[in-house]
């Protein structure tokens, strides 16, 4: 006889940001994250820095997600984990505890794809969230990737344009460093964003053939422009702030929903889903929703607390495993490129 309710603890450790979450089937009864801000002194993330915190973090975190969830550790029906992509050191520290713990409680290990979390994310239990059928295009937009995938089941995934370059995230991250903001720069922008005119200055696209992304030169070209000015006037980036922010977001919206458009009219698939910590980007937000209005699509946008990393995206996908019996080998080994 079947078990009526499946307990899964996910564990979250591919950048600096250690999580843990304890799903009961596909609903979330506690996502707990740790950040790391030690980050943000050096302008990015630093792997070193990042693998002794989640060592300090990973214990407290589960401990944490297992209490607010009101069970024991010995309701555990299976452990999952991120096993890739990321940083090699904090993925090693994630897949070491759960294989560890795993071990000790005799329940079954599931090494999880951290970009596939990020697409099944849209399918945890979540009042007046309507997920989205298959099959449907994801945009997966983070600080490491940025990706367009066709998703036709929860595992038969196809990536149909990914960045060859930069990822968008750190378009941002880079675009704000020239300009004097903090690590991460990406909400910043954002904020600023909104204060400032988008056509105030032109950045140009970059040209790149297919789905496929480019942003290493849209970077380049901020750089240049800020020199530029700054040599005429020192004062310019102050006294523009808003409306150069305004500009390189208008682009970059720009170039990601033209791909967009670009797939949905090569597929014919008109729900779009998007993931990944740039996601929580209000211009983007509101450039999916303007999108409806205008093309017709049905747009499917997450929680803010399941756009950056974290632990429930993980579990959904352990439990979605779990069901077809999918479990991972004790000496399964992380990997920094782990493909789909």
């Amino acid at each position: 006889m079947a078990k009526e309710n499946i307990y899964i603890l996910g564990i979250e450790s591919s950048c600096d940001d250690t999580s843990a979450a304890i799903l009961k089937n596909n609903s979330i009864l506690s996502n707990v994250v740790a950040n790391q801000k030690i980050h943000a002194e050096y302008g990015g993330v630093v792997p070193e820095l990042a693998s002794r915190a989640h060592q300090s973090n990973i214990v407290p975190v589960v401990h944490q997600a297992i209490e607010k969830a009101g069970i024991d550790k010995n309701d555990l029906d299976a452990i999952a984990f991120t096993r890739g992509p990321g940083l090699m050191g904090s993925l090693l520290v994630g897949t070491s505890f759960a294989k560890s713990l795993a071990y000790g409680l005799d329940i079954p290990l599931i090494d999880v794809n951290h970009m596939q979390g990020h697409i099944l994310a849209h399918f945890i239990d979540e009042k007046d969230y309507k997920k989205p059928p298959f099959p449907f295009l994801a945009m997966t937009i983070s600080g490491g990737h940025t990706q367009i995938v066709q998703v036709n089941d929860y595992f038969d995934m196809q990536v149909i344009g990914e960045t060859i370059d930069d990822a968008v995230g750190e378009a941002y991250d880079k675009s704000g460093k020239v300009l004097g903001l903090g690590y991460p720069a990406g909400p910043e922008i954002d904020k600023r964003a909104q204060l400032g005119n988008p056509k105030a200055f032109k950045f140009t696209k970059p040209k790149v053939k297919g789905l496929d992304f480019s942003f290493s030169g849209l970077k380049t070209a901020i750089l240049y422009f800020v020199q530029n000015e700054t040599k005429n006037n020192p004062n310019f980036v102050k006294e523009n702030i808003d409306d150069i922010c305004a500009s390189i977001q208008y682009t970059i919206i720009g170039i990601l929903m033209d791909k967009l458009k670009l797939a949905v009219k090569q597929t014919g698939i008109t729900h779009i889903a998007i993931g990944g910590g740039v996601s929580a980007n209000s211009g983007i937000r509101k450039a999916l929703k303007d999108a409806e209005q205008k093309f017709g699509w049905t747009t499917y946008i997450p929680k803010f607390e399941y756009t950056t990393d974290n632990a429930a995206m993980i579990a959904i996908v352990g439990y979605l495993k779990y069901l077809e019996k999918d479990f991972s080998e004790i000496d399964v080994m992380a990997t920094a490129r782990l493909k789909f």
